[in-house]
């Protein structure tokens, strides 16, 4: 049974609101119904999850540990954020003095008030800077991130 399937994402965060609910779930980023298979361009393998999950931890928890000049973390101004990995695309890279050719990824954040339309999130540089380069140096398996700046529409929210 779900009873709230046919409200909404901003009727539910309201329904939230009224019944108490604590704030840290009410403002929880939605999350895909798929599952983090449509964040995987690509053949879905356990590796390529494993690249994903670490990716999306550190954006994540990153946004969670923003301060904003308002106070509030930068993850409470965003209506949903997420990683995703371009798995069919091998970049080249340099650690050391050897090339790379391993995935990129694309971080995706976006403003909304219905997920209807969307705008993307202007994230702060220095947090972009922060984020690309903790990713690059602790993810296994990607050398470049790039950050989607479409809104909805024309593009969706999810690429796939």
């Amino acid at each position: 049974c779900e009873p709230l399937k046919w409200l909404f994402k901003d009727e539910v965060r309201r329904v939230g609101y009224e019944l108490n609910m604590p704030e840290r779930l009410i403002k929880r980023h939605p999350f895909p119904g798929p599952g983090l298979a449509v964040r995987i361009l690509g053949d879905i393998t356990r590796e390529k999850v494993r690249i994903l999950q670490d990716a999306d931890d550190i954006y994540i928890e990153k946004m969670h540990d923003y301060t904003m000049p308002d106070g509030t973390s930068l993850y409470d101004h965003i209506w949903q954020a997420g990683t995703v990995l371009l798995s069919t695309i091998r970049s080249v890279g340099v650690m050391g003095d050897e090339r790379t050719y391993e995935h990129p990824v694309a971080l995706r954040a976006v403003t909304s008030m219905d997920a209807m339309t969307a705008d993307w999130a202007h994230l702060p540089y220095d947090f972009m800077a922060d984020v690309s380069n903790e990713i690059i140096r602790k993810v296994k398996g990607v050398n470049r991130v790039c950050y989607d700046i479409s809104s909805k529409p024309p593009s969706t929210i999810e690429w796939e």
